[in-house]
Formats: structure tokens, C-alpha cells, sequence
């Protein structure tokens, strides 16, 4: 993956991190002064723009068929997701004031180890559409883009981005028809969906040779984060894809079609957008963790906000690091093995 993409990885992910962080800090400090500047959930944004920009650089050219592009994305993303939804479930029933977002419920959490949406049922107001980990709603999205993608895998390369955009305009369109009290129908009907394809769009202009100088691309970059940012923090009654979508995908747009070939890479950030997705789902543990911790904390200036809010963000990295080494990496690797073990035992396969 381009190095830049593995960076913008990691500051989506600790940006969830952060708006999760001031949501915790709301809830022990309510006078706390950062209570005000609660902003980050458009990270959220930036997977999915980033997510259709990787899935079609990384199928475009390669053939590879539907079957093998679900199995390589269950692989992927269940073991991990699986965990720890059930972890969290264990916790939810041993423990219930742990996580205050969620409840042991067997349904939900069926729901949620299949990627249904499903209405949480720690929601008081029966509103939130979110599986037993909340921030795994995105990948209930996921899992439905990688399910209209690799079914059109089929296709010519030419005709391929466009039918996807097609497909999900029909299914976007018959939700928007149907009775909003429906959960499937609100879910899928919403315009993030298109976040997606537009990314897409995006790695197919990355594959043909399109480039931006980096006069052009650090503006639009800036530019386009602080619209973001503003309008994530203002939270505009309109759709998010128009509000932190489309600024969304500017920067990622720009920060793929931007040449940094010949820059030294950052380490330590490019290690960090490989543990993306482990943070993105740890995370909400050291948090339940932090506020538990958080009378206890042996100095009062750990206590305060700030203080605070790097502890959640320092130590929500490190938990994911050491969950990505020791969990997600060796059962990938393991279970990539599995899959090719066949291959390697068959009788036609040459010794």
C-alpha cells in the first residue's frame, strides 16, 4: 500500500480515538473546557473513502474471482471483529458497567458477528443502529460494499466502477422508498454509502497515471481537512456525505495522486496505519479502562483533561501495537497458510 495511505491510516484511527476520548471525558468532567471541541468521528470518513481507493488498486489488475475476494476479506476482518465482539459480550454480561454502550443481548450479538444492522439495544431512545462493538457499524458497511464489489468482479475493468455505482444508487434509491422505521432500509439507505465508490473512483484515477504536484496537492489538502474538521465539530444538519464526505475524499484524493516516492518514510506512523484497524476496535476497551482508572489516577494532574486525553490516545496506541503484533498479525498469517496449504499438498502441483 502507498506509504502516504498507511499514514492517513492512522490519523483516521486516532482521530475515532480522540472523539471517543472527549465523549468519555464529558461524562467524568462536564465542565472540562475540551468538552467543546468534541470533533474526530469524520475519520470514519476516511476509511471508506480509503477503503474503495485500496479495493480497486488491489483488484483492479489481478485476477482474482469472487469467492477468493470474500474469503481474503473475511479473513481479513472477521478474526479480530469476532474476538472481541464476543469478548465484549463476556464483559457485558459478567461485568454490565464496564462498557456503557452495550448490553448482553444473544440477538444483537448474533447480528453482530454476521454484520446485520441491528438497533443497539443499550440505546435508551431505540435508535442506534450499532453491533455490540459501536464503532463496528462501519464495518456492517463494509461488509456490504466488499459483498456488491466482489459481485461484480466479473466485469470488464472499464465497466466495473461504474456498475457498482449504479448498484448502489438502486439499492440507495429502493431503501429510500420503503418505510423509514425500517432498520435495514435507514441503514443502507444513507448517504455514506457512496463514500465508497467514490474512492473507487479515485484508485481508478491513481491506476491510469493521474498525478497531482505537490503545489496543487498540500492546499487542497489543507484546504480540505479543516472543511472537514469544521463541519465534523458543527455538525450541520445535512448529509454526511456532503458535509465530511466529499472533503473527505479530497485529502485522501490528494494525498494518493501526490508523489512522496523520494520522501523518507515515518516509521513509527507507517507501523501505526498497519495497527489501524486493531485500534479502531481496541479502543473502545482502554477507554471503558481509562475511565474506570481515571479516580484513581495516583497525581491530580494526570486527572486533568488534557493529561487525560493523551493517556487515552497514548495508551489506546499501545494496546493496539501490541494486539496487532500479537493477535492480528499471527492468526492472518496463520490462517493465510491454511488457505495455501492445499495448494502446496495437491498431486498436480509440481515438487
Amino acid at each position: 500500500m502507498l506509504v502516504q495511505l498507511q499514514y492517513l491510516r492512522a490519523v483516521a484511527a486516532l482521530m475515532v480515538v480522540y472523539f471517543h476520548a472527549i465523549l468519555q471525558l464529558r461524562n467524568l468532567q462536564p465542565d472540562a473546557v475540551m468538552n467543546g471541541f468534541l470533533l474526530g468521528k469524520s475519520g470514519v470518513d476516511l476509511f471508506f473513502v480509503l477503503s474503495g481507493f485500496v479495493m480497486w488498486i488491489t483488484t483492479a489488475d489481478r485476477p482474482i474471482g469472487t469467492r477468493e475476494f470474500y474469503v481474503r476479506r473475511i479473513v481479513r476482518i472477521a478474526p479480530l471483529y469476532w474476538a472481541l465482539t464476543l469478548a465484549a459480550a463476556a464483559a457485558a454480561l459478567v461485568i454490565p458497567s464496564a462498557l456503557k454502550s452495550t448490553v448482553f443481548d444473544p440477538p444483537h450479538v448474533v447480528a453482530s458477528l454476521f454484520f446485520l444492522p441491528w438497533i443497539n439495544p443499550a440505546d435508551a431512545a431505540g435508535t442506534m443502529i450499532a453491533p455490540v462493538i459501536v464503532p463496528g457499524w462501519t464495518l456492517n458497511y463494509e461488509m456490504y460494499f466488499y459483498l456488491l464489489f466482489g459481485a461484480l468482479l466479473g466485469l470488464s475493468k472499464a465497466v466495473r466502477p461504474f456498475a457498482l455505482a449504479g448498484l448502489l444508487l438502486a439499492v440507495f434509491g429502493l431503501c429510500r422508498l420503503l418505510p423509514p422505521d425500517l432498520t435495514a432500509a435507514r441503514f443502507y439507505g444513507d448517504s455514506v454509502v457512496f463514500e465508497f465508490v467514490i474512492g473507487v473512483f479515485l484508485g481508478k484515477l491513481y491506476l491510469d497515471g493521474r498525478r497531482i504536484s505537490a503545489a496543487v496537492a498540500w492546499p487542497l489538502i489543507a484546504l480540505a481537512a479543516a472543511a472537514m474538521l469544521w463541519n465534523d465539530w458543527m455538525e450541520w444538519q445535512l448529509p454526511r456525505l456532503l458535509t465530511v464526505g466529499l472533503p473527505a475524499a479530497v485529502v485522501v484524493g490528494s494525498f494518493a495522486l501526490l508523489d512522496l516516492s523520494r520522501k523518507p518514510a515515518i516509521g513509527w506512523l507507517s507501523h501505526l496505519g498497519d495497527a489501524s484497524f486493531s485500534l479502531y476496535l481496541c479502543h473502545v476497551f482502554v477507554l471503558a479502562g481509562a475511565r474506570m482508572v481515571h479516580g484513581w489516577l495516583p497525581f491530580a494532574w494526570m486527572r486533568h483533561e488534557g493529561p487525560f486525553l493523551l493517556f487515552c490516545l497514548l495508551s489506546s496506541t499501545v494496546v493496539a501495537v501490541i494486539l496487532h503484533n500479537l493477535f492480528e498479525k499471527p492468526v492472518d498469517r496463520y490462517l493465510r497458510s491454511r488457505r495455501r496449504a492445499p495448494a502446496r499438498l495437491s498431486p498436480a502441483t509440481p515438487v
